[in-house]
């Protein structure tokens, strides 16, 4: 009777033991899943972090860092030849084009044809003549504050142009060396036309840095 009940006794404290041991290997195991949500959430939180650094990266460079490369110095001061610009893609949709702007483009909307560099000089609607080498705009000369050569070429414009409702008018500042407005295989710009408006020059490192309108 007495051997009966110390076997009884010592299997009851081995299976104390045991269920002790399962308890410590869940409580373990139990710990393991929360230090694996743990790490589960936090690289999820990286995961969604460095998506949106990339989806800002893409919208940025698909708006604002297209790289258009500058063909020819028409635009000399300002641009020089194979100076590389990022265009704003994005401003026109916010505001309309203002004259001044330097502005990129391809000819009649041909996407056969490189990129052209030029600024706006007429807005759509107005009346615009060149007499004397000097631009008129609806009858008034118009004052430039940027640096241009003189019109000795007036191209298609021996008289009054009047601009339809989305067309602009297009001049380099380098006027004796650009092909813009004047000529009728560019001809006025249509806005639908109009790639966005350079902003910045990345290349050559000697001309890095903002365009001035």
């Amino acid at each position: 009777m007495d051997k009966r009940k110390i076997n009884s006794k010592r299997r009851a404290k081995k299976r104390a033991q045991k269920l002790k041991k399962l308890q410590r290997m869940q409580k373990k195991q139990k710990k393991q899943i929360k230090l694996n949500l743990r790490m589960l959430k936090q690289i999820g939180s990286w995961v969604v972090k460095i998506g949106i650094v990339c989806l800002l990266a893409f919208v940025f460079v698909w708006y604002f860092g297209q790289q258009i490369s500058t063909v020819g110095d028409s635009m000399n001061p300002v641009l020089s030849n194979g100076d590389v610009v990022l265009v704003n893609r994005i401003v026109y949709d916010a505001t309309s084009p203002k004259r001044g702007d330097i502005i990129v483009f391809k000819p009649k909307g041909n996407e056969n044809s490189h990129y052209y560099t030029k600024r706006i000089i007429g807005l759509p609607g107005e009346t615009l003549e060149i007499i004397e080498g000097s631009v008129y705009i609806d009858g008034e000369r118009l004052e430039e504050d940027y640096e241009t050569t003189e019109i000795k070429d007036v191209g298609i414009i021996t008289e009054k142009m009047k601009l339809d409702g989305d067309e602009y008018f297009v001049l380099g500042d380098n006027r004796e060396n650009s092909e813009d407005s004047r000529m009728a295989d560019v001809g006025t710009v249509k806005r639908s036309y109009i790639y966005g408006k350079a902003w910045f020059v990345v290349s050559p490192w000697k001309h890095f840095g903002f365009i001035k309108d």
